[in-house]
């Protein structure tokens, strides 16, 4: 046997014996791309990222976002409540003169037991209203502003509710404020999106 093969190119034969796109010439402008050996213009079609069934809605309800509501809430406000812990631990240790490990270990207390404090108030407040939210949603057939503001006024009545009648009016009145604001805040920006790629 001879050994003459070694000798030559290795070759499969062309590209269209294998049923592979033809190798571009420099007459066409050249759409494929020269290692994976596919039409690039089969990728750009417009066609949508996700599937959805058939008429189901394409964003997500009430109740898919309340869990990302619910653990943001809890994570902000731990950062928040250990800011503020840090703080009042650095004053706190400096007024009682305090130093070394004690320092260290009171202000560690101050930032988990003011942190811990503050992500449970948050952690609540967007369970009640995620909750809230996705009542009304399912009792009224429709997710809309008025579930939200609803939500948020429902939301701070419920908070305050063991704090007296006024303050649970007071609780009422802010959750109502921060709702409204949100609601107002969304048609706004929705707007100005929709007039900006108009």
């Amino acid at each position: 046997m001879s050994d003459d093969y070694l000798n030559k190119p290795l070759s499969f034969g062309s590209g269209s014996d294998l049923g592979l796109a033809p190798a571009p010439s420099k007459s066409t402008p050249s759409f494929t791309s020269p290692y994976l050996n596919y039409d690039q213009r089969y990728m750009r079609q417009a066609q949508p990222e996700f599937i959805f069934p058939e008429g189901a809605s394409k964003q997500r309800g009430r109740f898919e976002l309340a869990f990302s509501q619910i653990g943001s809430s809890v994570m902000v406000g731990a950062a928040v409540g250990g800011v503020g812990g840090l703080y009042n631990g650095v004053k706190a240790t400096a007024l009682a003169q305090q130093t070394g490990k004690l320092r260290r270990t009171q202000i560690l207390n101050h930032v988990m037991k003011q942190g811990a404090g503050t992500a449970n108030t948050l952690g609540t407040i967007a369970v009640l209203y995620s909750a809230f939210g996705v009542l009304l949603s399912w009792a009224r057939g429709e997710d809309d502003e008025i579930n939200t503001i609803a939500a948020g006024t429902a939301t701070g009545l419920m908070y305050k509710s063991t704090a007296g009648l006024r303050r649970c009016a007071i609780g009422g009145g802010i959750g109502l404020a921060l709702s409204s604001a949100w609601v107002l805040y969304n048609m706004s920006s929705s707007k100005f999106n929709k007039n900006q790629y108009i």
